[in-house]
């Protein structure tokens, strides 16, 4: 069944891959992966998904974890989270590919209600688990409505809510099942991850994040952190970070003009952050990045963040 898979997603990424190795489908929230080297390491904020590696290997990063998994493994982010990924296997004769699956919240929530009572985590954001055969399979079954495209809009909702089930069926159940539990603490802190996300160049009020989670300030700061690995603080300033970072690489915003639209008061204080994160200062960063051929982008989706200021946002990307 894998092998069956991973024919069917070289054939169509081979055919639509466009220059980043994105191969978009017309089925909602379903994206192909194509890398035919080691990657850049890249940065996004990722949206709740699962990406199905079926050659190759990769590396993500997020908070203090690192994760590497590969062939016949699959990845869950389960929280809107920045990270950091990076194909580390992979060459022209044999590439780099997944299939990657945005979560639907809705499709989850109903699922839940139907399949009942069972035990739900938040845990971990970040997980690593083997591909079981009935996820390769409802998901092999998906992939071959591309050859029918009249068949795309009236059979993809089943598919895609038969692979929902057995995702939630299986390993990455329990966290998955916490997305779609409307109290449980991921859903809380992710109100409060969009009141973040919303305003991220503005000053950070706690205690108005902890209200809009209903939570305490003190249980509210354990729970963000244990949903998506940072403090509320340490998840603003990368939003701020990632969003500057490209504002200056894809709109070639200067380093001032870019710290002082996320919210920065001090340049200074945003290029030893920036440094921090991306391991060199702004202006060497850029050069570095804008020498390489391949240009910066991520497998995982990131999340659509509003206008700033200066009139710009962190966009979506394929998935």
């Amino acid at each position: 069944m894998t092998d069956s898979l991973l024919d069917t997603v070289r054939r169509y990424a081979q055919t639509h891959a466009d220059r980043d190795g994105i191969a978009r489908t017309p089925i909602p929230g379903l994206t192909l992966i194509r890398e035919t080297g080691p990657t850049p390491l890249r940065y996004a904020v990722s949206r709740p998904l699962v990406a199905l590696v079926l050659q190759g290997a990769k590396r993500v990063s997020m908070g203090g974890d690192s994760f590497e998994f590969g062939a016949g493994e699959s990845l869950l982010i389960a929280a809107d989270v920045p990270t950091v990924s990076q194909v580390i296997r992979a060459n022209p004769n044999t590439p780099y590919f997944s299939l990657v699956i945005d979560l639907d919240l809705a499709v989850i929530e109903a699922l839940v209600a139907e399949m009942g009572a069972a035990p739900f985590a938040a845990g971990r954001p970040v997980s690593i688990h083997p591909t079981e055969a009935e996820v390769a399979d409802s998901a092999l079954r998906l992939l071959r409505l591309l050859d029918r495209p009249a068949s795309v809009p009236i059979l993809q909702p089943q598919l895609l809510r038969e692979l929902h089930y057995w995702l939630l069926a299986g390993l990455h159940g329990e966290a998955i099942r916490s997305l779609g539990v409307t109290n449980s603490h991921a859903r809380r802190v992710a109100r409060a991850v969009a009141v973040i996300r919303d305003g991220f160049a503005r000053p950070l009020r706690v205690e108005h994040l902890a209200e809009v989670a209903g939570m305490s300030p003190s249980t509210f700061h354990e729970h963000f952190k244990s949903v998506t690995s940072l403090t509320p603080l340490q998840y603003q300033k990368q939003l701020r970070l990632i969003e500057a970072r490209r504002m200056m690489l894809a709109d070639g915003e200067p380093i001032s003009n870019a710290a002082y639209a996320v919210g920065y008061e001090s340049v200074t204080q945003f290029t030893r952050d920036y440094g921090r994160m991306f391991r060199l200062p702004p202006a060497r960063d850029l050069k570095a990045a804008r020498a390489r051929i391949q240009p910066e982008n991520s497998e995982y989706g990131c999340i659509p963040l509003p206008k700033t200021s200066s009139g710009t946002g962190l966009p979506g990307e394929a998935q």
